[in-house]
């Protein structure tokens, strides 16, 4: 648990003093004269701080081998250099070291780049290797053990797992992998205790029914001890990101973290940057929109725009306007996309994979019936079917759909019940967690997926 704070802070330290020093020394190689501290790097090591905050890079959990967070890390400092350059030469007019040249300022952002991912990679495989001997326990029942099995390899869990129960009833006939196997939970503690097993987290079913006191004793002194511990609702939203669906109950939605996505003053601050936005993002798009369109109709002669009712905030519903992808519908009746379908066109392939098809929506989000950022708007047909067989799936009709989101970039694209279901532990974390912090983030991520064609 210490090495996990620890970590960030010593990122932070290492970030601004690669800063001062690659700004310094490319200036001396560029020949000029002036030396820049402390002071005037503050905006550029701000602006990289809040790109890379964005991008989960300080974040421990974040897996920075990875190839998905190394274009993300090469957006941020992107973002950040122009960041750097808008403050520099249009909002300080004069006396401002950093005016000396802008070459400075866009080699320097370079070197910083390849130097900051380059010891974030090594931190983390360092950090892998520490961890590699240090295992998660999962206390509960046989069944929620298997499903917390389950949802380990969907995540893709890396560090081994403990299964543990408290009875030895629950134990025979009962066998995982040479990894991940059931034991009884006080040997588990026994071990931990001796020292001869290290443990990562603890994380517990939502119910002491079956812990006995002094278990339960046992746990609080490992709490107390430095060993982290987690119930299982807290676990998904503190290393997933989600919220499991198996806490949903009518009552969940009056827990606290939800009072400030319907906050009137946040609803009018997000519609105004929603307003402000979509008007900047249609007209720059309109070049791009009209070449599309054209694209569109050489192909087919079809219509360029497609339209689909879809529910929004509190259930409304509204005509959503998208640039047309597939052929008009020949009655087949299907509801998903599938990968490879032949009902998309050549244009439509790549119009989905660049989210081009996607610009339309601003004109939605201008109208007020969607914002830049939310859950999907899903198609009403679709609604009343998840509604009837997912429980408070209507919840994520709480805030306006947005353009793109956090299941958008957290997961791919929805193509059966289980993709909903899974979407929809997303949907609900952002709407749980909601915060501008997290909406640039999202848009950070956005581009991301945008750049490398991840749609579908």
């Amino acid at each position: 648990m210490n090495s996990e704070r620890k970590i960030p802070y010593f990122l932070l330290l290492l970030d601004a003093t690669v800063t001062i020093l690659v700004f310094n020394v490319v200036a001396h190689y560029w020949g000029v004269a002036t030396h820049f501290l402390a002071a005037p790097l503050v905006w550029p090591i701000l602006a990289l701080f809040v790109a890379t905050y964005l991008i989960d890079g300080y974040r421990v959990r974040t897996d920075m081998l990875s190839l998905d967070y190394a274009s993300q890390h090469t957006i941020a400092a992107a973002l950040a250099m122009l960041a750097t350059l808008l403050f520099t030469f249009v909002f300080i007019k004069s006396d401002y070291e950093l005016q000396s040249s802008r070459g400075v300022i866009a080699l320097s952002f370079t070197a910083i780049f390849s130097l900051s991912l380059g010891y974030r990679r090594l931190i983390y495989e360092r950090t892998l290797s520490a961890r590699g001997e240090r295992s998660f326990v999962f206390l509960g029942d046989r069944p929620s053990c298997l499903a917390f099995r389950e949802e380990c390899q969907k995540m893709g869990t890396r560090q081994p797992v403990i299964y543990s129960v408290v009875s030895e009833a629950s134990v025979a006939p009962f066998e995982f992998n040479d990894t991940a196997f059931l034991r009884i939970f006080d040997d588990v503690l026994h071990d931990i205790q001796s020292g001869t097993l290290a443990v990562e987290a603890i994380i517990l079913r939502e119910t002491s029914r079956e812990l006995a006191p002094d278990i339960a004793q046992r746990l609080v002194q490992l709490y107390f001890s430095g060993v982290p511990t987690y119930t299982l609702e807290l676990f998904h939203q503190v290393h997933w990101q989600k919220i499991p669906l198996y806490r949903l109950n009518q009552t969940w939605l009056f827990q606290e973290g939800f009072q400030i996505a319907r906050e009137p003053v946040f609803e009018r601050l997000k519609r105004g940057s929603d307003i402000i936005l979509a008007t900047l993002g249609l007209l720059l798009a309109s070049p791009l929109l009209a070449l599309a369109g054209l694209a569109i109709w050489l192909e087919d002669r079809g219509p360029i725009f497609f339209t689909q009712n879809r529910v929004g905030l509190n259930h409304a519903l509204f005509r959503i306007v998208k640039l047309r992808t597939m052929r008009p519908d020949n009655g087949t009746g299907e509801r998903y996309t599938r990968v490879g379908d032949a009902r998309i066109t050549r244009i439509g392939r790549f119009l989905r994979s660049s989210r081009i098809d996607e610009f339309p929506q601003l004109w939605n989000v201008l109208r007020g019936d969607m914002s830049l950022i939310g859950p999907r708007a899903e198609w009403d047909q679709l609604v009343t079917d998840y509604e009837r067989q997912i429980p408070c799936y209507y919840f994520r009709h709480l805030v306006k759909p947005g353009i793109t989101g956090w299941a958008q970039v957290n997961y791919p694209y929805g193509a059966n019940l289980d993709d909903t279901l899974r979407k929809l532990e997303y949907d609900l974390y952002y709407i749980r967690h909601f915060s501008f912090l997290l909406d640039a983030s999202i848009v950070l991520k956005t581009i991301h997926v945008m750049l490398f064609g991840k749609g579908r």
